[in-house]
């Protein structure tokens, strides 16, 4: 897993990084305020087009949701478990559980817990400490410390999208084989969802940002993940699902009639396909992203999917800034994804043999 980075490989990385990050943020709150409305009512209330903008959800705009939450808690836990390898201990999917557990106690505490040294500076974030409609199968899958495995999974009979929304920065892990990429972002998976495709979207959503990362077409990179796919027990519906999505393309001009054949996004194959879909007919990024949104579904969690991907895909310069300005939370993601970047890319400076003491292990402790 170790890269050797120039300099324009790390500026370029954590333009990705930022886009990814940022995009997906950016689609969630895109989707947060329309995220239960039919698209007949999407286009009563805002016009034909749909909305066009960010509307107020959760008392204002640019509102992000669990989605964004949980997929920033992700980077923490991903961070943490590089700078625990240091220790001699290796197991991400512990790393992660344990990010994915300060994040439910935003859930259900009123503030941070000052007396908790090792919860790195994320769980002290007071903004988050906001329920943002949560997903049953992610709340109930961290109400204790046990963690689901693919053995003995957590909510084995749940395949919502609360899998693919949080996986994508499983894709940014550079340096790493895709099959690698996409076992762990299995196993995290089954921590909150254990029916095969909950999980397997999960795993095939990061293989195809891993993809995009290092600069594949995004056509080419679902392909990388059906092959991927084909690999695994109970496959197929997450497989259909993106053929389905491959398809669509072929089929004319995007509209919200096809994003909606795709079906809804409350599954995590339904998800998946239309995040896909939409990011490989944009225009640009403000036409996926709305595209994205702008159906009878899970909204957020589409936007969000799209906006990883074309996030990733032509890194932040591309964003909307008006959308990026308004963004809640922009702060504390653009942290989040340039010490992942750092951690990625230079992390023996920051914590490896010889290197000074410094503020990083303060930041994501390693105990």
């Amino acid at each position: 897993m170790t890269q050797i980075w120039g300099r324009a490989q790390q500026q370029d990385f954590r333009s990705r990084v930022r886009g990814c990050l940022l995009g997906g943020a950016i689609g969630d709150a895109l989707g947060a305020g329309i995220e239960f409305d039919s698209l007949e009512n999407i286009r009563r209330n805002y016009g034909q087009q749909g909305v066009t903008d960010y509307v107020t959800a959760f008392g204002r705009r640019g509102a992000i949701t669990d989605d964004t939450q949980m997929t920033m808690f992700t980077v923490e836990g991903l961070i943490r478990a590089h700078v625990r390898r240091d220790s001699g201990v290796w197991h991400p999917p512990t790393d992660v559980h344990r990010a994915y557990l300060r994040w439910a106690a935003t859930q259900a505490e009123w503030g941070p817990d000052e007396r908790k040294q090792d919860s790195g500076w994320l769980a002290r974030e007071e903004w988050l400490y906001s329920q943002r409609a949560p997903g049953h199968a992610c709340l109930s899958g961290l109400s204790d410390e046990r963690m689901g495995t693919l053995a003995d999974p957590k909510n084995p009979g749940s395949k919502g999208c609360g899998t693919v929304m949080r996986s994508a920065p499983f894709g940014l892990l550079a340096g790493w084989e895709p099959q690698l990429v996409f076992q762990l972002a299995v196993e995290c998976a089954t921590q909150t969802h254990g029916h095969p495709t909950g999980y397997l979207a999960a795993g095939a959503f990061a293989v195809i940002v891993h993809a995009v990362a290092q600069g594949d077409p995004l056509d080419a990179a679902v392909q990388r993940a059906l092959a991927q796919l084909s690999a695994y027990r109970g496959h197929e519906e997450t497989t259909e699902a993106l053929q389905r999505a491959l398809g669509a393309v072929r089929q004319g001009l995007p509209t919200a009639e096809r994003v909606e054949s795709l079906g809804q996004g409350w599954t995590a194959e339904e998800a998946l396909a239309i995040g896909v879909y939409c990011a490989l007919v944009a225009e640009d990024v403000r036409h996926g992203l709305l595209l994205a949104v702008n159906h009878s579904g899970d909204s957020d969690s589409t936007g969000a999917i799209c906006g990883n991907l074309l996030g990733v895909q032509h890194g932040e310069t591309a964003l909307p800034p008006t959308w990026v300005v308004e963004l809640e939370g922009r702060a504390a993601i653009l942290e989040l994804a340039d010490d992942f970047a750092m951690e990625m890319t230079q992390g023996a400076a920051l914590h490896g043999d010889g290197a000074p003491p410094s503020a990083w292990l303060m930041r994501y402790p390693n105990a």
